[in-house]
């Protein structure tokens, strides 16, 4: 297991990012990290999205990776921009092969048997469920995840602080994935506090749900 994947599951949340404004970046790294949750998934949505994940970062606190990530080039346009880890909506054979040519950890995302069991046949253990709640949420997650008992998920889409809790006590969950904490909206306002306060929440809430874990350190 690679660092970055072993620090989102000791941290449990990914906060999803979309950023318009780069330069809104390094004061919402700091937020996040204020608030105990060092950690970046700058989705590839915007025409922004490299520079926004540069200077996040560019900030030693945090695990930063990119999101949205679908296509070769943009595996090499996150990885040029710091990017610790790719994670993609569906399953593309392409581009995670380009992620482990180049060494760099990809959690792909899947919505079928048929997508994780390509997952597997590539050797990789640890999956992104999306669009989570579109698809079933935690019912079809436990259905699905019935048959891959070495396969860990990290759901997506629709997660709120009212069924986090319920993802994260599901064995196969390695981490949640969720934008409440640092929502558009709370970003452009430059709501910092309530970011700091709604990331402490999260983490808070993994700790309800998980014995204590240890987060580790940045890599350098």
């Amino acid at each position: 297991m690679s660092d970055a994947i072993a620090r989102i599951e000791d941290m449990g949340i990914v906060p999803v990012i979309v950023l318009d404004d780069p330069d809104l970046a390094a004061p919402l790294a700091d937020a996040l990290a204020g608030g105990g949750l060092p950690c970046a998934e700058v989705t590839f949505r915007t025409a922004h999205a490299a520079e926004a994940l540069k200077a996040m970062a560019g900030d030693p606190r945090l695990l930063v990776g990119a999101g949205t990530v679908l296509t070769v080039d943009q595996v090499d346009a996150a990885i040029q921009a710091g990017a610790t880890y790719i994670v993609t909506p569906g399953y593309s054979r392409e581009v995670v092969r380009a992620c482990q040519d180049r060494n760099v950890p990809v959690i792909p995302g899947v919505a079928t048997p048929t997508e994780i069991q390509m997952a597997l046949q590539d050797g990789i253990t640890l999956v992104k469920f999306f669009p989570a709640e579109a698809f079933g949420g935690t019912k079809t997650l436990s259905a699905m995840a019935a048959p891959f008992p070495g396969l860990r998920f990290i759901p997506t889409g629709g997660i709120s602080p009212g069924n986090l809790e319920s993802y994260l006590r599901l064995p196969s969950v390695a981490a949640v994935g969720g934008s409440w904490m640092a929502s558009a909206g709370l970003v452009s306002q430059r709501r910092w506090d309530d970011v700091s306060r709604l990331a402490a929440e999260a983490i808070a809430a993994v700790a309800r749900c998980r014995p204590p874990t240890r987060v580790l350190p940045a890599t350098q």
